[in-house]
């Protein structure tokens, strides 16, 4: 049996003490994620994330701004993936939700007061974030 294991990226955005988070459409679970996407097959995993944030957040961001700060083995049900959470505090733009069937807007909040509405692996990855952990697992 091939095992087939999807690399995804995420944007922790930081802005005076304050993250950037995406809300999503009722239509695509109401919550509140971190923008970023599945790494294409000929992109590494900055590229991805470049894009990805254009796309979503209409953002540019520097490949050598992008600090990677957490990794996470994820399974659910027979899909596993791993996700590459990059921190920024730089980048050039307002950010604006653009995918509008899947983004119903974008919003900061403080890192210590953040929604309670967030997908379950959003808030797994922030505990352990702010715990300081560069690595963690997560079942669902």
């Amino acid at each position: 049996m091939t095992q087939k294991v999807l690399l995804k990226v995420r944007l922790i955005l930081e802005y005076n003490g304050m993250v950037l988070l995406m809300k999503q459409t009722t239509d695509n679970g109401g919550k509140y994620t971190l923008v970023g996407g599945t790494v294409e097959d000929d992109e590494y995993a900055k590229t991805s994330l470049i894009r990805e944030s254009k796309e979503e957040a209409d953002i540019v961001l520097e490949p050598n701004k992008l600090k990677l700060v957490h990794t996470l083995h994820k399974k659910k049900g027979e899909n596993t993936r791993v996700v590459l959470y990059f921190k920024s505090k730089n980048w050039e733009g307002e950010p604006y939700a653009l995918e509008r069937k899947k983004f119903k807007k974008v919003e900061w909040f403080p890192l210590d007061k953040l929604p309670v509405n967030m997908s379950p692996t959003v808030k797994h990855v922030f505990k352990k974030y702010k715990d300081g952990k560069v690595y963690s697992e997560y079942k669902k």
